[in-house]
């Protein structure tokens, strides 16, 4: 039964979903614009979420625990920058847009950005 469960598997096992999570929150946070899945974007887009909120706080805690998923060029960038620039913000940090499939799978394909 999948009670209380939540996240999308997305075909990995979970060291491997970590890891690639990881990497696209890191990429989002330093380029502010990136091209994947929709359903990728979709998954990082409650994470990015998660970190502009700690940015948002700004303590050294809150820096230490974007540290813990983040390395120090991001979590840099996140706190002096996003964190700024959300503050009055309540939330809806990035956005979702639909792009034509891929040619090689027919991936459904999306870009996310910051508003």
């Amino acid at each position: 039964m999948r009670h209380r469960k939540k996240g999308k598997i997305l075909k990995r096992k979970k060291s491997a979903r970590i890891a690639l999570l990881k990497g696209l929150t890191r990429s989002l946070i330093l380029h502010e614009k990136i091209e994947t899945t929709l359903l990728k974007a979709k998954v990082v887009q409650s994470e990015v979420a998660r970190q502009i909120t700690w940015a948002k706080i700004g303590t050294l805690h809150a820096r230490r625990e974007s540290a813990r998923v983040l390395d120090s060029r991001s979590v840099k960038k996140l706190f002096d920058e996003l964190g700024r620039r959300y503050k009055d913000r309540r939330g809806g940090y990035t956005r979702v847009m639909k792009k034509n499939s891929r040619k090689g799978d027919n991936a459904k394909m999306a870009v996310i950005e910051f508003v």
